[in-house]
Formats: C-alpha cells, structure tokens, sequence
C-alpha cells in the first residue's frame, strides 16, 4: 500500500513495483490492459500469477488505493471502468502529508467515487502524536469513508526500522483508532499485510474491520478463520485513469450489501 521515502529512493534505482519507471507517475504512456484470469475484464496485472479458489472477479464491487506514487490520476476514466472506491494516503507519522492527497480527495469525489482517507503509521512516535496529526490534515467529509490505519513493518525506512512487541503494537493501535473514532464519529477500518498481522495478533484488537492484503491467494487462505470486509488482491494493477501500476482491492459482498456498508459507515 504504502511506499517511503526509502522506497522511492528504491523505486528510482531498480524501477520496481507501483512507480514503474516513474515514481511520480508522470509517465504519460497509457497502459495496456489486457485480460488476466480471475481479474474483471477493465483491469489488468503488469505481474499476474495464477489464482487458485475463489477469484477477485467473483467479486462485485473493486477499488483501489492510491498515493503520490500514481501520479496524476484521470478519476472520470477509473469511476467510467468500475473503481467504486478510493482509499486514499493522507499523512504519515506526525509531520508528512502525502503531497496528492487533496488533489487526490477532490478528485475522487468529483467523480463520484466514494473515498476515505489513510494514515501510514510510524514506529518512532507516539500513537496520540500521530492521531492528532492525521485529524489536523482530514476534514470530517460528509459521504466519506472511514478512516484507515494502515500498520505494517518498515524495513525501508531511514530513520525507523524497529519491530516493537505485539503488546506494543496493539496499545498503540488501540490509542490511535480510538481517537480517530471519538474525532470522526465512526470506527476506522484497520490494514494489515500477512506477516504483520499474524505476529501482532492483530485480530486481537475487538470489534473493527479489516482490510487485508493478499496478493498470492484468496484471504480465506491467508488469514484462514478470519473475518474481512476489504481484500487488496494486486499490488501491480493497471487500470484505466491510471500510468503506473496501481493497488487493486475488493469489498467482501455483492453490490447491494456494499450501498448499505456504505450507508452504515459513511462520515
């Protein structure tokens, strides 16, 4: 989901995944989408591998994340292909904002794409630190989505690689999901990556949704027993309205049970 500042010095070098050969996304050569099995027929995969189960065209309802890495973004060409929702990178730590965010919020709500907005968190500062910073730089939004905490290691990262114990993690979670809940008056969603997850005990948290990653395989084997309500099936998607590669997710239900998600848990 997330690229550094680390990551972008990577990106530039070894032109790798979700930049392409441009980090910023200013590359202005449209991709090519051609037909992936098991992704919907709008979308394709510029490293696709074979799905086994379920599939994410299965699934009705896709959308993407996105943050100064994709650039640019045509909102109109992705709402016209079936993105039907954006989460968005607000802010980073205690002092970064991501430098597209209110291009990126203004333009997905242009386009009629219902957008929330997310916060990569930071293990070098303290979690209120981080929760006052992200409700400095997002407005409550009527229509928005909720908000998202985004905890993953950082391995990349110049300035903070350290992997705190699972009890750490989850109390400084808690600090922050509960401020974002009593500022915006609903739950944040939670994102987590497999191995995060698993030795963080994340689902030890309570009563929140999910949002996971698994580019490998359905969830139901990534995370098995576990519940979900967002799946991030690719991290190097094409799409229309987009010149680099581009995270793709889904909601876990059908078209109807994700107009009343959405009237349950807009701002």
């Amino acid at each position: 989901m997330f690229r550094s500042f680390a990551a972008a010095l990577v990106l530039a070098t070894l032109a790798a995944c979700g930049g392409g050969s441009a980090p910023e996304g200013e590359n202005r050569t449209p991709p090519v989408i051609r037909a992936v099995a098991g992704l919907p027929a709008q979308f394709s995969d510029r490293k696709p591998h074979e799905w086994h189960g379920r599939v994410p065209a299965q699934y009705a309802v896709h959308g993407t994340d996105v943050s100064r890495f994709q650039g640019r973004i045509y909102w109109d060409r992705a709402a016209a292909a079936g993105m039907q929702f954006a989460w968005i990178k607000a802010t980073e730590g205690g002092d970064r904002v991501d430098p597209r965010f209110e291009e990126n919020w203004r333009g997905a709500a242009a386009a009629g794409i219902p957008r929330g907005a997310y916060h990569f968190y930071y293990w070098c500062r303290p979690a209120a630190e981080q929760a006052r910073w992200f409700i400095r730089n997002v407005p409550r939004s009527p229509g928005g989505l909720p908000p998202v905490l985004d905890m993953e290691w950082t391995p990349f990262s110049p300035t903070c690689t350290i992997r705190p114990p699972a009890e750490h993690v989850r109390r400084e979670a808690k600090i922050f999901l509960d401020m974002l809940e009593a500022h915006y008056g609903t739950r944040p969603v939670i994102y987590s990556t497999p191995d995060f997850f698993q030795r963080n005990e994340m689902d030890r948290l309570g009563n929140y949704e999910f949002w996971l990653r698994s580019t490998a395989d359905h969830p139901s084997q990534t995370y098995p027993g576990h519940r979900w309500t967002f799946w991030q099936y690719s991290g190097t998607g094409l799409a229309p309205g987009f010149y680099t590669d581009v995270d793709l997710n889904v909601f876990n239900g059908s078209a109807s049970d994700f107009r009343a998600w959405l009237s349950r848990r807009r701002q």
